[in-house]
């Protein structure tokens, strides 16, 4: 869960589509790696928009199924 300071970002971050989430979370990644706990709750964010990146992965193949069309026999 959260915290409530937190639940803003993630709720923002959580209406992102896949190639502008993983630019903001690798970029977070990259300053969390150089530069020691330069934002407050920054790896929690980055554990937040990981678990969001997951949960976006889809198999961008697979096609939905119609449900309009009536079976042809």
């Amino acid at each position: 869960m959260p915290t409530p300071l937190l639940l803003p970002l993630l709720n923002w971050a959580g209406k992102l589509r896949y190639p502008t989430l993983f630019k903001i979370t690798a970029a977070l990644f990259a300053i969390n790696l150089f530069v020691f706990d330069p934002i407050p709750f920054l790896d929690e964010i980055l554990l937040g928009l990981g678990t969001l990146l997951l949960a976006n992965w889809k198999n961008r193949n697979a096609r939905p199924i119609d449900a309009g069309d009536p079976p042809r026999s």
